[in-house]
């Protein structure tokens, strides 16, 4: 049995460099509720994760983030519009691709290599 009720769940993310991906994910789109030199807090929605100034190659490239939205297309023309795999050389993007789980998927790693799986339940 539980104690009690959850009120709260977030991930620590690692970052390599802090400040460049910071400002990733403030391009992506998320909101910066609170930082300082040791964390940042970020939302979209009324969810959130917190960005640690933290790294061990082994660890970030078996991290992985998964963000169901309504419309995964609008997230890809977003990253699209924004220039991310511009601004950001060497991050991965792809645009939504129905999986055979029944997700549409989009897949976008940030600076440090993290995997963010971005999906919808549509069926088109």
């Amino acid at each position: 049995m539980v104690p009690s009720s959850v009120v709260d769940l977030k991930a620590f993310v690692p970052a390599k460099d802090f400040a460049r991906s910071k400002q990733f994910y403030l391009d992506l789109g998320f909101t910066l509720t609170f930082g300082n030199d040791q964390i940042a807090e970020f939302q979209a929605g009324s969810f959130r994760f917190l960005l640690q100034p933290f790294f061990v190659k082994e660890h970030a490239e078996n991290f992985m983030m998964h963000l169901m939205v309504e419309d995964a297309d609008a997230w890809w023309r977003h990253i699209e519009g924004v220039g991310l795999k511009q601004k950001y050389p060497g991050i991965m993007a792809k645009p939504p691709v129905m999986q055979p789980w029944g997700l549409r998927v989009l897949y976008l790693s940030d600076p440090t290599g993290i995997l963010w799986h971005i999906a919808d339940r549509r069926t088109g």
